[in-house]
């Protein structure tokens, strides 16, 4: 569905938005750009969406079929995105009207909250995305239930670690377990990937539970000694540990 080219209401949403002195400066130069009489709205998602979904509802309520979001979630991704798509389209389904959403993600990066990027993206119209049609997330039998392991594996993907190589050493290390039969089997491994773990300068980091080792794996090589030695061999590889790595020793 092609996006409009206005939007009867524009709903500026993230964590963060409700107060503090970034929230002011934030609203005060939101209704700067669009006007004070502007039909828009700056909703805090800090403690969670409750306060997003009634703020759409009472927007339903008043007659509006049209509403675009602009996400300022500083962690958005595809997965999140979607997840938002279809709440917020779901919402719309329940009015009798048939209003509907579109959503637009503002990347903050380091810029933290910028106003003026957030509303030159109600212009930007081929980058908003219809919240209804979101494809349906695929489902399994088996993804009811905990897959087999001995160990779960968590490499960190956060934004340091990603820098220092990360993305290719997740597949450097899956395909070696696929190799060894080490994948969701009795004696192998889950393998997790997961948002910044600390210690970001000593990346990228890799923790092995329940055996609660810290791992430091930088190269091919080091994922081949971490694999034969700890995740198939069941042997800590001290060369590989962070320092404090064994809080238990």
């Amino acid at each position: 569905m092609n996006a409009p080219s206005t939007y009867q209401r524009v709903l500026f949403v993230g964590p963060g938005l409700g107060a503090g002195a970034a929230a002011e400066a934030f609203g005060a130069e939101i209704r700067q750009l669009l006007g004070a009489g502007a039909a828009h709205a700056i909703v805090d998602t800090l403690d969670g969406f409750d306060g997003l979904w009634a703020c759409l509802r009472a927007t339903f309520a008043e007659g509006v079929t049209c509403v675009l979001v602009v996400d300022l979630e500083p962690t958005s991704d595809g997965a999140y995105l979607d997840w938002l798509r279809d709440e917020l389209g779901r919402l719309a389904r329940e009015q009798a009207h048939a209003p509907k959403v579109w959503v637009t993600a503002q990347a903050l990066g380091r810029r933290g909250l910028d106003a003026q990027a957030a509303c030159a993206s109600i212009g930007q119209a081929s980058r908003h995305l219809a919240c209804e049609q979101v494809s349906a997330v695929a489902a399994d039998p088996d993804w009811s239930r905990i897959p087999a392991h001995a160990r779960q594996v968590f490499l960190c993907t956060g934004p340091r670690c990603v820098r220092r190589g990360a993305l290719p050493l997740w597949k450097q290390l899956r395909r070696q377990l696929l190799e060894r039969q080490l994948i969701e089997t009795p004696g192998g491994v889950l393998l997790t990937r997961t948002g910044c773990q600390f210690p970001c300068n000593l990346g990228p980091v890799l923790t092995v539970y329940p055996d609660a080792c810290w791992y430091r794996v930088r190269d091919e090589a080091e994922v081949r000694r971490l694999v034969e030695g700890h995740l198939a061999g069941g042997e800590v590889v001290p060369g590989l540990l962070i320092e404090g790595g064994r809080p238990h020793d």
